[in-house]
């Protein structure tokens, strides 16, 4: 390259420096308007957002917090014989939790409300001689219940809960899991509750378990207050038939029978006691009149006081009609949050 070449490329690179100084000289002052602009926004945003932080904080009480959660209690109601009672009405029922007032959102009768029902069969040594009878009592149970928009899953329990036959309506397929129960030795009763609880709790409608047993428990992994839990977070209903042998049998489970009364009585079940094939039958006739003429009050609950994550429920009646006097049957509550086991 000449050297006529190289003074003319140095004055071409020198004139390209001196236009970039010249352009970012100029370019000085709106960049510096531009950063002060942004500054300045996100001053205003902060405080905007420090003035509502402010705010909130001097007056908390400006928002309440309403479980919007629907919740349904299902109730059943018998006369002084027992019996259930069909005719009654919305006006006829006090709804409260925790001892406040709600109104009932929906109420209507249940008798044509699909059924999910789990059959728990005890099947160890200590019922060995009785259930035979039992089977017979609980397919007679079944073919009166089940109808073609209901479920009934068939379980046996010993030393080990089972599932013979998952939910179905098809009365073939429950007599042919009732033909395989057999016995076992132990008794898992509180397992059974549990796990019958949970497979409910997957289930739409009324949900409902029948459990036979001389109500013993020996080699359950969960207590009887998880059991209970479990029950009623599914919103489960429990029945439970109690074959007593010998009234006066020494080696009777009474607090075993106990715990399953008071079960049965915080989901909003009954306890039926039996040392008969005549009297097993009546006990299932009595269930399945009752599943027939339950009511369904829902309400979205008010405000709240408690912290407390189990909520009370109780049901009153009101201006029955004559044949009184009646009382109502529904779980003692629910919870609000789920219990981690």
């Amino acid at each position: 390259m000449s050297d006529f070449q190289m003074r003319r490329v140095r004055r071409v690179r020198r004139a390209e420096n001196d236009e970039r100084r010249a352009s970012r000289a100029s370019a000085g002052p709106w960049l510096a308007a531009r950063c002060s602009v942004i500054a300045a926004g996100v001053i205003a945003w902060a405080m905007i957002l420090f003035g509502a932080a402010a705010v909130l904080a001097e007056e908390p009480d400006l928002t309440v917090k309403v479980d919007v959660k629907l919740v349904n209690v299902f109730v059943t109601v018998t006369d002084a014989h027992g019996a259930p009672v069909a005719s009654l009405e919305k006006e006829n029922f006090v709804l409260k939790e925790d001892g406040k007032e709600q109104r009932i959102a929906i109420f209507s009768r249940e008798s044509a409300l699909p059924l999910s029902i789990i059959l728990a069969v005890d099947t160890s040594l200590s019922t060995k001689k009785d259930l035979p009878l039992e089977l017979v009592s609980a397919r007679k149970f079944a073919h009166t219940i089940v109808r073609s928009q209901d479920g009934l899953a068939l379980y046996k329990f010993s030393e080990e809960v089972s599932e013979l036959v998952p939910f179905t309506s098809d009365l073939k397929k429950i007599d042919a899991g009732i033909d395989r129960i057999r016995n076992g030795s132990a008794t898992a009763l509180y397992d059974a509750v549990f796990l019958g609880a949970q497979a409910l709790s997957r289930r739409q409608g009324r949900k409902v378990m029948v459990v036979i047993t001389d109500g013993g428990d020996t080699v359950s992994q969960v207590d009887y207050k998880e059991a209970l839990r479990a029950a009623q977070e599914s919103e489960a209903i429990i029945y439970s038939i109690i074959i007593v042998p010998i009234e006066a049998d020494a080696g009777r489970d009474t607090g075993g029978e106990h715990a399953l009364i008071q079960i049965s009585a915080d989901t909003g079940g009954k306890y039926y006691y039996a040392m008969s094939s005549a009297q097993i039958d009546e006990a299932f006739r009595k269930i399945s009149d009752e599943l027939r003429t339950q009511y369904l009050l829902a309400y979205y609950p008010s405000q709240r006081y408690s912290d407390s994550q189990f909520r009370q429920l109780r049901v009153d009646l009101t201006n029955p009609p004559p044949g009184g006097p009646f009382q109502a049957h529904h779980r003692a509550g629910y919870y609000t949050r789920k219990g981690t086991f």
